[in-house]
Parts: C-alpha cells; structure tokens; sequence
C-alpha cells in the first residue's frame, strides 16, 4: 500500500539542521508543514485556490507518495553535483532561445535589402519572435503541469528547431515573419519550465546560486546574438546563415535535452509511480491513486489556472503589479539596446555591424557581474532560513534591486549623453553598457525572487501575468526606438529612459519598507513570515522567549 507524501520540511540543509528554531503553536507549525509540502509539490503549480486548509497528512492510505522523507526518486533528494548537471543543461537551453530572439537584430539592414521594405517593417523580425514569447506560457505552463517538465523541453524545442528551415529559406518577409511568431511561440517553453525546473530539485538554500545562473543565461543569450549575428551575416556566407547557425545551436540542445534532461516534476513522477504499482499487482494496488490523477483537467479547470488567476492577480495584487511595470520596463530597454547601439556607433561613429555587435559584450560583462553581485546580496540566506523556518521576509530578495535602480539611471544617462557625440571616444559609451547589463540582471533576479518568495505555490501564475505583460513591452521597444534615439538625439533618448528609471528606482526601498503591510492585505501570499513574527513577539512581551 503505498506510504503519504512526507511532511518532513526541506527548506534547511543538513548543515544547518543542529542550529536553534523557534518553537511556535501547533498550529503555525501545521500550516508550515503544509506549505512547505505543497510548494515542494506543485513548486508554484498549486491546483488549490487559498486559503489553504486541509491537513499535512492525508487519511487515504492509497494516495501514492514518496518512501519516506529520503526516497532517492524525489528530485529534492538528487545529488547536488546532479542537480547541478540539471541546472546547466536548462540554462543552455535559455541561451540557444534567447539567442535566436535578438540574434536577427544584426542582420535587420540586409533582411530589409532583400525584401525590399524599410528597416522599421524589417525591424517586425525580432517583435513577431517576442509576442510569441506573449503567448506561449499560458500553454507551456499548464502542458508542464499535466505532461511534465521534460516533455514541455523537448517537444516545443523540436518544433522551434525545425521552424528555423522557414526562417532561413523565406523567400518573402511574410514567411519569415509567421515562422518567427511560431519560433519564439515554441522557444519560451523551455524558458518557462526552467523555472519549475529549479524550484522541483533546489530547496530555498540552493535556489540562490542556480537562480543567478538561470537569470545570467537569460541576458547571456540576447547578448552573443548580435556579437555572432554580427560576422556570419557580413560574412560570405549572408545573413540567412544567421538562421542556419540558430537551426544547429538548437539541434544540438534537443539532442542533449532528449538523451539527460529527466523528469522534476513530482506529481507527474508520482502519477508515473501509481500507474506502476497498479500494473505491477492490479488486484492489492486497483485503488491507488496519484492526486495529479484527480485534479481538474477540464477545459475550464485549465483555463481558470492559466488564464483566470494571473489576470486575477494582476487585478488584486499591488505588489505583483508594481513589479511587472518595472520589469516590463526593464526588460524593454534590455531589447530597445539592439536597435540603439547601431544609432550610436553605426550612424555616428562608422563601425561594421561586426563591430557594433562587439560592444554587446559590456552588457554580457554585466550580466554576469549582477550575479556575482547577487551572490553577494543573498549570501545570509542559509541563517534567515533556519530562522524563518524556511519562509524568510521576502523583502530580504531586495536588496540588489536597491543597488541596481540607481546604477540603471546612471547607466542611461551616462550611454546617452556620451553617445551624442562622435567626438567622444567610442569605448565611453560602450563601457556604460556594462552598467546597464548589471543592473538589468540585478533587477530581474531580485524582483523575481520577490515574487517567488511573497506567493510561493502561487508563483507560477505571478509569472504568467508578468511574462505576458514584459514580453509585450519588450516586443514594442524594437519597434520606435530607432526613431526615438532619431528624433530626439541620443542624448535626449537616453535622459527619457534615464528619467523613467529614475521614476521606478525607489520602488524596491519602498517595498522593502511597506511590503510586508501589503502583504498582509493579500489573498495569495501565504505571509508565513509575518505569522512567525508575531507569535514570536507575543512570547517576547510574554517573558516567555
């Protein structure tokens, strides 16, 4: 007969198990158990609407769960160099397709040759690939939830690997633009599940460093686009190859997706399991269950948990809404630096697009540094785990975005003003790019740590409200910035965006000082932080701590 899920917390590492808890009610300690449970479980895939209320240890003894709180098949317990192999392979795969978001970029100008249309209708190459990115979650996230994580992998990557035949053969800019939107439609789904992936094999001590890596590969990809665009398009072999070289880079992750990435899921790994045992002894186990086989897959299940509750939470919740607006900025001028850089050093300082693709590397240099710096920012959170039995202050995710706000308005500015002028030597405004990269990475890992942390089994439909917003954002950037750095000046250009950063800079200091009200208002945010807090208070004013 199979055993319950265990409850047995996992937030903590073994190393730090001998350090002193707070002792709080039964109660607090039930409802820990339990969200702790369940965001191990469902990561932020929760079925159940909150509140959450029924108990840690349920009364059916033929729900399958794992063998006890060790069982090697829960992926929590995989070896940390293995979950390390894991978190790479993922972060290889968001490489290859954000490369191939931002990689055409270099080719624009020859795209429009060919085709005989302007650079702004040519400029469509990269919006199309990004409302793809609009769209897809809300398909990949529930597919990972019913099918799995690996087949959410590899099915779409075979199809966005295949849509490259499309792109690099179109013989009219329609063509290229449909299979683009249906590229970049198939390439967020690995994006999406790495994610899910993450939160399925690392507990929250583990969850730091491998998030930095994941966040790095996010800029790491749309970074090496234009630097490698760059040559093979001006090269012998034209820009079609650039979509050729896209095609092998993403064959190449299929084959390595296919043959080493497993299955993280556990309610699919545990479905997996009651179908054994009821294949194995069809009489002793014929009413074993899985609770995934027993949730709601109808069509309007589906639809309420992909579509309905982000949007309800974009509605209800300030701080997911905040947030989104910021990183929908963010990430906008991540995109909008693929059609400026050429501005400033194409058109006012003569480079090649070889070389226009070079500077990119300052925002790589970035990027990497803001996770080296967010390390750094989160290098107390083993103690605040065992203090905060595993549920931190979620404000504690925020002190790089502090440190990135102001470092982005000084980025912008310094870009602008100091590629105005051809005068000014070309390595000042390409070594502001480098700010740019940090802070861009800074505020994206602390953000949505943020949001990972304050909704926790409700995390994954705080990212589908917020990729769906930023996506579209960053899929209109491409399409004005030229003639805004045109009309304006880049200097002008680059005190607008300056201006707009400087507007959303305070935004984590506020956080970091109201969120926790807010928090408090929210229907989602279990808030298991704040309940610690104040029991332990009541004992302190007690005597009794």
């Amino acid at each position: 007969m199979a055993q319950s899920i265990s409850s047995t917390p996992r937030s903590s590492t073994s190393t730090l198990h001998e350090v002193p808890r707070p002792v709080l009610s039964p109660e607090l300690e039930e409802e820990i158990a339990r969200d702790e449970l369940r965001t191990e479980k469902y990561g932020g895939d929760d079925p159940l609407e909150p509140p959450l209320s029924e108990p840690v240890e349920g009364d059916d003894p033929n729900l399958v769960g794992w063998d006890g709180p060790d069982d090697p098949a829960n992926p929590q317990n995989w070896s940390t160099s293995y979950k390390w192999v894991v978190t790479v392979i993922c972060s290889i795969m968001t490489i290859c397709v954000t490369f191939a978001s931002s990689a055409p970029t270099s080719a624009t100008l020859l795209i429009a040759r060919q085709f005989d249309v302007t650079t702004e209708v040519a400029n469509l190459v990269t919006t199309c690939f990004l409302l793809g990115y609009v769209f897809g979650p809300f398909f990949w996230g529930p597919g990972s939830e019913l099918l799995g994580r690996r087949p959410v992998f590899t099915g779409p990557l075979i199809a966005f690997t295949l849509l490259h035949l499309g792109q690099a053969l179109a013989q009219n800019l329609q063509t290229l633009l449909v299979t683009r939107f249906l590229a970049g439609f198939f390439a967020v789904a690995p994006m999406t599940t790495c994610g899910g992936v993450i939160a399925d094999i690392w507990d929250a001590v583990g969850r730091g460093k491998s998030t930095s890596m994941f966040s790095a590969s996010v800029f790491v990809g749309p970074v090496m686009g234009p630097i490698v665009a760059g040559f093979v398009s001006e090269s012998y072999l034209g820009w079609r190859w650039v979509f050729w070289l896209m095609m092998i880079f993403a064959g190449a992750c299929c084959v390595v997706g296919i043959i080493f990435l497993p299955e993280t899921y556990a309610p699919v790994l545990l479905a997996q399991k009651a179908k054994r045992l009821r294949k194995e002894d069809p009489v002793k186990n014929k009413d074993v269950y899985a609770e995934q086989e027993r949730q709601d897959w109808s069509i309007k299940g589906v639809l309420h948990r992909t579509l309905f509750r982000p949007f309800h939470m974009l509605v209800q919740e300030p701080i997911l809404v905040l947030v989104t607006v910021y990183l929908a900025v963010v990430y906008g001028v991540l995109y909008s630096l693929f059609e400026a850089l050429p501005v400033i050093f194409i058109t006012r300082r003569g480079f090649t697009i070889p070389q226009n693709g070079l500077i990119f590397i300052g925002v790589g240099i970035g990027a990497i540094l803001g996770s080296l710096v967010n390390l750094y920012f989160t290098r107390h959170y083993p103690a605040l785990i065992v203090k905060w039995r595993g549920f931190p202050p979620p404000e504690q995710r925020l002190f790089g975005a502090m440190a990135a706000g102001p470092c982005l308005v000084v980025g912008a500015f310094w870009l602008g003003w100091s590629g105005e002028y051809a005068a000014v030597p070309w390595y000042v405004p390409a070594l502001s790019t480098i700010l740019i990269g940090l802070s861009v990475n800074l505020v994206f890992m602390s953000f949505l740590s943020y949001l990972v942390d304050t909704y926790l089994m409700y995390s994954a439909s705080a990212f589908a409200a917020n990729t769906f917003v930023r996506s579209g954002v960053a899929a209109a950037f491409p399409l004005f910035t030229v003639q805004m750095f045109t009309a304006l000046g880049v200097n002008w250009a680059g005190t607008l965006i300056g201006f707009v950063a400087l507007a959303l800079a305070p935004s984590p200091f506020l956080f970091y000082k109201y969120g926790p009200a807010i928090r408090s208002r929210s229907k989602f945010a279990p808030c298991i932080d704040l309940k610690i807090a104040e029991e332990l208070k009541a004992a302190e004013e007690k005597g009794q701590v």
